[in-house]
């Protein structure tokens, strides 16, 4: 029986195939490069995506201006609502990658498991549930979306499109 690691090894990054950091464009390179020297790999949602730059730009773009405001939100709140809505969507990629990014940022290390798991009904505190039950709700029905549950509705979208696979990296982040 294989264990998740080798499986994980197995399995192809993207259906679609991925390019490394040295063959994105400069401008590319460079936009990554601060991210990339503090957490020691390029996520496979990055990779996967400079097969398109033009696509990888607009994504990055969007992605910075909702996740990197701060307007609203904190950052960790911000990432609370990532996995809530990947959770929702079962996305394991964004489940894993912003599961990481939240432990880090919220400084606990049981709450993006905890919400992973069980979104609906783990226990938070009351701003916390007051959040992902929003975000819950603006993912089940859509039409009344905010920006970023719409953002990352449509990333587990692309996640599941490329049938990406999680960075090895991000199962050890933040534990």
């Amino acid at each position: 029986m294989f264990g998740v690691m080798e499986m994980q090894q197995r399995m192809p990054v993207s259906r679609f195939g991925t390019v490394e950091l040295d063959e994105l464009p400069e401008d590319l390179r460079e936009r990554l490069a601060p991210m990339v020297e503090r957490s020691g790999f390029v996520p496979n949602i990055f990779r996967a995506l400079g097969r398109r730059p033009v696509e990888l730009r607009a994504f990055l773009d969007y992605h910075d201006a909702l996740m990197n405001s701060d307007i609203g939100l904190s950052k960790a709140e911000r990432e609370l609502v990532v996995v809530a809505t990947s959770a929702t969507n079962d996305c394991q990629y964004c489940v894993v990658a912003h599961g990481a990014i939240l432990r880090i940022r919220s400084k606990d290390p049981q709450l993006a498991d905890r919400v992973a798991v069980n979104p609906r009904g783990c226990d938070l505190q009351p701003r916390q549930r007051a959040i992902v039950d929003l975000a819950l709700a603006l993912t089940s029905d859509p039409a009344e979306l905010g920006e970023i549950t719409a953002l990352f509705a449509m990333s587990n979208r692309l996640a599941h499109l490329f049938a990406l696979q999680p960075n090895d990296e991000f199962f050890s982040m933040g534990r």
